[in-house]
């Protein structure tokens, strides 16, 4: 079989034909891997629980192309014409996916559904390309080296796929334009194999693969031109209030919204602060250990790229040093650089006595050799495996450890009453690393009953509620935190909405059960 059946192509190789073929599937093949992920990382962005979406979407699209490997066996006859049909048809669900899931996200409660919908249809038609391609090629080398020699491109293209995916797609070209980019790889992959085949088809079917050549380029060409406005409109209505910025970076998806005179800031659809309150926030977070430190000199930040945190630390003059450790560059430039939060930071980020690292804090703790007065933890919440390896056993050994004696730790810990369990087993788990903690708790109008576990290296002979309940303020300028609201914030009743019989574990990297914790909180009532 040639590459339209018997029939040799004028002018061309049968080499030639064939490494056109292997080509065209090393592009395929980082197509689809490609294809794999954006339809993860929509998943995760919408739905939630990264590990799980990954998990799932990759699953049933690798279920699909199963299914369509077994349905490529009904295909008989024309079957590079087929071939070249399919790669139109996958140009343009591949390169509109994120379009699709966007404006169904803003127009539908069934988001999921169209995201597994794209995932079963982009499968199938990936599963129908190898057994084609093999077929057509078996005119040319035997069965052995054909097999090898076909499955051997895919899979170079998938390592490509993966590296531009990972190095290029994401972090530059976002959700927005990657899936055009995979989209005009298959449009590529058919219109080559149209142009060295073209004269020697039927002139009929050359016409109707001509036209729709010209049609699907049109129609990715347009989609190009709207994605931008189409994906803001659908990241709109995720939101109540207009978005003035936003970034897909390698990291997470950053947007800032804007309500008459104040401001959010979201990472992944999930508020970081808001400057109508976020000082009910940061002071409780710093404040207390910064004081129970005595006269810190050198403080460790984890997280909290905003630059919020440094603004309150700065307000101590024994600090001489401040290290802030963020793995996303993007959002430490946006704390140095976006005028919503300079001014809200006070230019924190710019003051000399702060050091900025991009470096995932985990990895930061077990190779520094630099030990601190206070560290504070300001990180997302552990809603998945990853973010809860940050809240792990082993990472606040690691946070004791680099703690000079007497030092304090401080981390966010979500909420006590809408993720009871998850608030208690961060209490937990940081007590077993060898602090003396403390929970507190505070009313925060933007994100409702927030709360913290503060631990303190070393055991004291008063105990750390009661130092904390005696700690004024007054050397330093708040604009909320005072001895009383130091009294309330220490002050819980009875865990209410702790069952008696939940059993409260450690969460460990071997056992990470805080994100399972923290997933079946009370968040509807939040």
């Amino acid at each position: 079989m040639s590459l339209i059946g018997y029939r040799k192509i004028s002018g061309i190789s049968h080499g030639l034909q064939s490494n056109i073929l292997k080509v065209s599937l090393f592009a395929t093949g980082l197509a689809g891997i490609v294809a794999e992920y954006v339809l993860s990382t929509l998943a995760t962005y919408f739905l939630g629980d990264s590990i799980f979406q990954w998990t799932m979407i990759v699953s049933v699209m690798l279920f699909s192309m199963g299914l369509g490997s077994r349905l490529s066996k009904y295909l008989e006859d024309h079957l590079l014409q087929k071939f070249i049909a399919i790669e139109f048809t996958l140009s343009v669900f591949s390169a509109f996916s994120a379009l699709f899931v966007y404006t169904a996200a803003a127009q539908t409660i069934y988001t999921g559904l169209i995201v597994y919908t794209l995932s079963i249809i982009i499968g199938i038609l990936i599963g129908l390309e190898i057994p084609l391609v093999i077929r057509v090629n078996d005119a040319f080398q035997n069965l052995k080296i054909n097999v090898s020699s076909v499955m051997e491109k895919d899979y170079y293209g998938s390592l490509m796929g993966g590296l531009f995916f990972a190095f290029v797609g994401l972090p530059y070209l976002g959700l927005t334009y990657t899936p055009f980019i995979l989209g005009t790889i298959n449009f590529l992959v058919a219109v080559v194999l149209l142009f060295f085949v073209g004269n020697a088809l039927k002139a009929q079917t050359r016409r109707i693969l001509f036209l729709s050549a010209w049609a699907v380029g049109i129609f990715l060409l347009a989609g190009v031109l709207l994605a931008k406005p189409i994906i803001l409109y659908g990241e709109q209505k995720r939101y109540q209030d207009k978005i003035v910025f936003e970034q897909q970076t390698r990291y997470q998806k950053i947007v800032i919204t804007q309500w008459k005179n104040d401001y959010w800031l979201f990472i992944n659809g999930n508020q970081q602060l808001s400057t109508l309150d976020e000082v009910m926030y940061h002071e409780p977070l710093v404040h207390p250990a910064m004081q129970l430190a005595g006269r810190p000199v050198e403080v460790l930040v984890l997280g909290g790229g905003d630059g919020c945190a440094v603004r309150e630390i700065l307000k101590y003059p024994t600090v001489k040093q401040v290290t802030l450790v963020d793995i996303d560059p993007a959002m430490t430039q946006l704390g140095k650089q976006h005028p919503v939060l300079t001014r809200l930071n006070q230019g924190a980020l710019h003051d000399k006595r702060v050091h900025i690292i991009n470096q995932d804090a985990f990895r930061y703790l077990e190779d520094t050799q630099q030990y601190f007065d206070v560290i504070i933890v300001d990180l997302p919440d552990p809603k998945t495996v990853e973010l809860g390896r940050l809240y792990s056993l082993e990472f606040y050994h690691l946070c004791h450890r680099q703690l000079r004696p007497l030092g304090v730790m401080v981390t966010q810990a979500g909420s006590p009453y809408y993720a009871a369990s998850a608030f208690h087993c961060i209490e937990k788990t940081v007590k077993a690393s060898g602090f003396q903690v403390v929970p507190m708790h505070n009313q925060i109008v933007t994100m409702g009953e927030w709360g913290w576990i503060l631990g303190m290296k070393n055991d004291q002979e008063v105990p750390l509620k009661t130092k904390l309940q005696s700690l004024d303020f007054k050397q330093v300028d708040t604009q909320w935190l005072n001895q009383e609201a130091m009294n309330l914030m220490t002050s819980f009743g009875k865990d209410f909405f702790l069952n008696a019989e939940d059993s409260i574990e450690l969460n460990t990297i071997q056992h990470p059960v805080l994100y399972q914790y923290y997933l079946k909180g009370n968040w509807d009532v939040y």
